[in-house]
């Protein structure tokens, strides 16, 4: 039997140039810069130098992690001019964009584009979903390279009903996308999610911060969880 490949790690929400530097040698595959407003927003300049700071890392495989740009309905001349500071792999998108405008940006700024979309938290799960996963993802087929699921809001600290992973997982894989599972994440939980529920990567934020701040001891224990998992 074929062993399913480690899931895909990114650490999302990253200021400081020393928490970026001990993250040597770690095997994530993405870091996220946090461009919507936001306790963890930063410059166009800030995350230029973070970027450079990234682009000097042994990550998954001895390779460099991909940046990420999280934003929140940009328009295309902000992305224009973020992305002439700041050479991101990625843009990110958690807001109310169209399939439509995933495509352009995919066309017009030659970038991996990831849509995210809002979960009801999990203390909501009486309420249904507005609509299928079939019905959100679809549309963003062929204008997107992954699709995020998150708590509504992100950057919350909040998990969501997992059993939803199930049908979002098997929607992203009909049209060949691979599905990141965001929201509440921290080491204590994340074995529970990749073991029941195996989506194809992680988005971790919140979960490895100590009092608003990246702590690089807890971005070392989650990884290794991940990759015990």
């Amino acid at each position: 039997m074929t062993q399913q490949a480690a899931p895909r790690i990114k650490i999302c929400g990253l200021k400081d140039i020393e928490t970026i530097e001990a993250m040597d040698g770690l095997p994530i595959n993405e870091i996220g810069f946090v461009f919507a407003k936001s306790k963890r927003q930063v410059t166009p300049e800030t995350a230029a130098t973070l970027i450079e700071a990234a682009n000097r890392l042994a990550a998954r495989g001895g390779n460099r992690p991909n940046a990420a740009g999280v934003f929140v309905d940009p328009t295309l001349e902000e992305l224009e001019d973020i992305l002439a500071v700041a050479p991101l792999d990625i843009v990110q998108l958690h807001g109310n964009e169209s399939p439509g405008f995933c495509q352009m940006v995919k066309d017009r700024f030659q970038v991996q584009v990831w849509k995210a979309l809002g979960m009801k938290p999990a203390e909501h799960t009486e309420a249904a979903e507005p609509q299928s996963a079939v019905l959100r993802i679809t549309p963003f087929k062929g204008g997107v390279d992954a699709i995020l699921i998150d708590s509504a809001g992100g950057g919350t600290g909040h998990t969501f009903d997992w059993e939803t992973i199930k049908e979002y997982l098997v929607a992203a894989r009909s049209i060949k996308l691979p599905l990141y599972v965001a929201g509440g994440l921290h080491a204590d939980n994340v074995q529970e999610l990749l073991n029941v529920y195996a989506p194809d990567g992680i988005d971790v934020s919140s979960g490895v911060e100590t009092e608003g701040r990246k702590d690089i001891q807890k971005i070392r224990l989650f990884v290794r969880r991940v990759m015990e998992a």
